[in-house]
């Protein structure tokens, strides 16, 4: 490239620009949509259709402090939601009777219920794991994995997977490790510590049994990342590791994507798995002959920065993708059961920057939070009170319903603008042409108009609410 990166932004902005001008005018002249199905989320009720949907009318005199989209200027193709197949959240999920069991993985799963379509696993335990394992836990140096084994996650993982898998075929699988096993490791513990990097040959060899021997037991991971959170030991208190910077880049270039490629696997890799704040990495990364090859994108966190991040990065390779990886509420929130405002308002923004999916964290926890083997309160997408057995669902579920029951995967991102004070929004085209406008109002009760070329709606939208269009 002779301009650099800033120039071409610059120019890649400019080109933006004049063609969403022509999209707009070319919008001015579309039939007026009509009908709108809706739902809506507030105090009073969750999900639940409004009797009297707003309408798409023949418009003029569009306000500018309203709502317009842009349906001939798209982005980024989704995915899809879903949640993290922890071994906490499979190890509940084993406790339940069958009956109740099978319901939730239908009402999270089913085509009836969220229609959760990604999922995301562990390679080894995480925080939220009832013990401390890896695939080989070998007391000395197993370079030759001899003590490799799956063994563990054949009690109520995998069954887990493959009945949600049973539910929904299309489920998408991704897998990320918390922590290599101890003896690859300067502290040689799973606990803290870092990455060796001359124990690289073994620990891509680990991904490879790990992705042969799941599939083998009938589970097909389609991605991996590197590692979970690779800029952060959790100060000893939990699985985790420490990779520099240039160790993901050699790993990745010269041992994990040439092992997948001679093993045959088809398996995606997606580098740094971590937050908005180390998008300065993740280019510098991207930037690397050899990771560029072997990566499909980037997984982010949403702990710390902004997310813009995502589309920043996303715009200087516009070839490789975001995902965003992680996130879910807190159980010692007196709010985690009624805060859907606040995280609609989130995946908006996600939404809005690029990502082509959501995941939340643990999909069921108990009501302290566990099992738990590290130092922070998640709460699960639904908790299971463990002595009535009761499930509660958060906010956070609420907020889902909203985006993962009626947008589809292949879905694309349409280009809205407006600025409504407390109000995000963000729309969609699903692959069978039905539109799709998600309104947060995170503030007090107000009207707000939206616009699509020649029509125009308004609509009431309740104090702390989240209100689904579909037409």
């Amino acid at each position: 490239m002779t301009t650099s990166r800033r120039e071409f932004l610059k120019l890649a902005a400019s080109a933006g620009a004049a063609a969403a001008g022509t999209t707009r005018l070319r919008a001015q002249s579309e039939s007026v949509p009509g009908r709108v199905r809706a739902w809506q989320t507030t105090k009073e009720k969750n999900f639940a259709p409004l009797a009297s949907p707003p309408e798409w009318k023949l418009w003029r005199g569009a306000s500018p402090l309203g709502i317009h989209l842009d349906p001939g200027t798209r982005y980024q193709e989704i995915l899809g939601f879903g949640g993290a197949f922890t071994d906490a959240s499979c190890y509940l999920l084993n406790l339940m009777e069958a009956a109740p069991r099978t319901a939730l993985i239908e009402e999270l799963y089913g085509p009836k219920g969220l229609r959760m379509s990604v999922g995301r696993t562990c390679v080894g335990s995480s925080d939220y794991s009832t013990k401390v394992y890896s695939f080989d836990d070998s007391p000395e140096p197993d370079l030759e994995l001899k003590h490799f084994t799956i063994e563990h996650d054949r009690r109520w993982i995998l069954p887990t997977l493959r009945e949600a898998r049973q539910v929904n075929p299309d489920l998408f699988l991704f897998s990320s490790p918390w922590s290599p096993p101890g003896w690859m490791k300067s502290n040689r513990s799973m606990l803290g510590g870092s990455m060796r990097n001359h124990y690289f040959a073994p620990y891509a060899q680990c991904f490879v049994r790990f992705l042969q021997d799941y599939a083998a037991a009938g589970v097909k991971i389609q991605a991996v990342t590197v590692q979970n959170e690779v800029d952060t030991d959790q100060d000893g208190r939990m699985p985790a590791a420490l990779w520099g910077q240039e160790y993901e880049i050699a790993f990745v270039s010269d041992h994990l994507g040439p092992a997948l490629e001679h093993a045959g696997l088809d398996t995606k890799i997606w580098i740094l798995d971590h937050n908005y704040n180390l998008w300065g990495r993740a280019v510098d990364e991207l930037s690397d002959s050899g990771v560029y090859k072997r990566v499909d994108g980037v997984a982010w966190h949403g702990y710390a920065g902004t997310p813009d991040a995502m589309k920043r990065v996303q715009q200087m390779f516009p070839a490789k993708h975001a995902y965003w990886t992680e996130g879910g509420p807190d159980i010692s929130s007196r709010t985690y059961a009624t805060d859907w405002a606040q995280w609609s308002r989130i995946f908006a923004q996600i939404l809005r920057n690029r990502a082509r999916c959501i995941v939340c964290w643990n999909l069921l926890l108990d009501e302290k939070g566990q099992p738990n083997i590290g130092p922070f309160s998640c709460g699960g997408l639904v908790t299971l009170n463990s002595k009535t057995e009761q499930l509660t669902r958060s906010g956070q579920y609420w907020a889902f319903a909203h985006y993962s029951k009626v947008i589809d995967r292949g879905a694309r991102i349409l280009a809205s603008w407006g600025d409504v004070p407390d109000v995000d929004h963000v729309a969609a085209v699903n692959p069978d042409g039905t539109s799709v406008l998600v309104l947060t109002n995170t503030g007090l009760e107000q009207n707000v108009q939206c616009t699509l070329g020649s029509g125009g709606l308004n609509l009431a939208l309740p104090p702390d609410s989240i209100t689904t269009l579909v037409w």
